[in-house]
C-alpha cells in the first residue's frame, strides 16, 4: 500500500483546493494595474525558432499570450496558432469578465476568437482589442513555438467547444468533482487539438503563470502595444 502516495495526493488536493479558490476569486479576470504600470520595451519580431513560421511556411506554428497580473497574479493566459503553410493565424481567449468561480455553460465568459496575420495577431493581442482589459498593459508576454504537426480543422472544432462549455474554478456542480474550465484550460485544449509540438500538458486547477514557465523550448518575449 502506497501510503506516502496517497498522503502526497491528498497534500496536492488541498493546495489545488487553495489555489482554485483563490483564483476562481477573480477567475481569469485580470487585475487594475494602472498605477504604478510601466509599458515593457524591447523588440517582439523576433520569434526564436518560429521565423519560418511567422513567414506562413510549410509547418505550423502556436502562441501563447499571458497577462502575468491576470487573476490575482495568478496569470492569465491566451492562444494563437497559424494555419497551416499560410500566413494566417487563429487567435483568442476566455476572458471571464465577470469573475465568478462558475458560468454554465451557455453563459457569458468572456471568449473571443478572430483570425488574422501574424503582425495583427500581435497588435490586437496587445491592446484587447477584442475583449478590453482593466490593465493598463493587457498582455505583456507571449510565448510561440514552431510546430511540425497541426490539425487545424480540429483546432477550430476545440474553439467551438471551449466558447459553450461554461467557466468553473472548483467544484462541479455536476459532478461533484473538483477540476476547471477556465482560461488556461481553454488556451491547453485548443493548441492541443492543434497537435502543438512540445505543448506541456496542463492539469486541471494549475496556475497559469506557473505553467507558462514550463514550455520548454518555446521563445519568450515581451509584448508592447502596437
Amino acid at each position: 500500500m502506497d501510503i506516502g502516495g496517497r498522503r502526497a495526493a491528498v497534500r496536492w488536493m488541498a493546495a489545488a483546493a487553495v489555489i482554485g479558490a483563490v483564483v476562481g476569486l477573480t477567475g481569469c479576470q485580470q487585475m487594475d494595474t494602472r498605477a504604478g504600470a510601466k509599458p515593457s520595451g524591447g523588440s517582439t519580431e523576433t520569434m526564436t525558432g518560429m521565423a519560418g513560421a511567422a513567414r506562413g511556411g510549410g509547418s505550423g506554428g502556436a502562441c501563447v499570450f499571458v497577462k502575468p497580473d491576470g487573476a490575482q497574479k495568478f496569470g492569465h493566459v491566451g492562444w494563437g496558432f497559424q494555419v497551416t503553410g499560410t500566413k494566417r493565424w487563429v487567435y483568442g481567449a476566455v476572458e471571464n469578465p465577470s469573475g465568478r468561480l462558475y458560468t454554465p455553460p451557455g453563459g457569458d465568459i468572456g471568449a473571443w476568437h478572430a483570425e488574422g496575420t501574424y503582425k495583427r495577431m500581435m497588435s490586437e493581442m496587445s491592446t484587447d482589442t477584442h475583449y478590453p482589459g482593466n490593465s493598463e498593459h493587457p498582455y505583456s508576454r507571449y510565448r510561440c513555438t514552431g510546430s511540425s504537426t497541426s490539425d487545424v480543422n480540429a483546432a477550430w472544432a476545440m474553439i467551438r467547444t471551449v466558447e459553450a462549455r461554461g467557466f468553473l474554478v472548483g467544484v462541479d456542480p455536476k459532478t461533484g468533482k473538483l477540476t476547471s474550465r477556465d482560461c488556461l484550460d481553454a488556451t491547453y485544449d485548443v493548441l492541443k487539438a492543434y497537435r502543438t509540438k512540445g505543448l506541456t500538458r496542463a492539469e486541471k486547477l494549475a496556475v497559469p503563470n506557473v505553467w507558462v514557465e514550463s514550455l520548454w523550448g518555446w521563445s519568450d518575449k515581451r509584448l508592447t502595444p502596437r
